[in-house]
């Protein structure tokens, strides 16, 4: 089964960079299933950490940021790299010890678009402003 980033690929374009949800941000979803796995509640909690560990997908490709969360429940961002204006980071101090923090997406003629829980963003952003800067010096 293909990621939905591999099935969305057009014609010429290459993913340049994956990214991916970081643990640190499902601390709480994964503290309270281990607490609560004695009582059996803990396993949806376990679960759902583990669900949307697996179903969020984000990537730089040569023409755009494609970022999908959800599994029944789809939700995707798309941007061509040439629309985004600005890629912000946000990190708390427990996003700054541990390398996550959530990106937000600003696009032209687009609502500014936040991803929660992102590992490594500064490490995405700085992929994305490289493809940006390729796909300006291809144009």
């Amino acid at each position: 089964m293909t990621s939905y980033v591999e099935g969305a690929l057009t014609k010429d374009e290459k993913i340049v960079h994956i990214g991916h949800i970081s643990l640190w941000s499902l601390w709480h979803l994964i503290a309270l299933g281990v607490l609560l796995l004695p009582v059996v509640i803990g396993l949806f909690f376990l679960i759902s950490a583990y669900i949307r560990y697996k179903t969020t997908e984000l990537a730089i490709t040569t023409k755009r940021v494609i970022v999908k969360f959800g599994f029944v429940r789809r939700s995707t961002v798309e941007i061509n790299i040439n629309k985004v204006e600005s890629i912000q980071v946000d990190q708390s101090l427990a996003g700054r010890l541990f390398d996550f923090g959530t990106l937000i997406i600003s696009g032209a003629g687009t609502a500014q678009a936040p991803i929660p829980g992102i590992s490594e963003p500064m490490e995405f952003r700085k992929a994305f402003i490289e493809a940006q800067e390729q796909e300006r010096a291809a144009a």
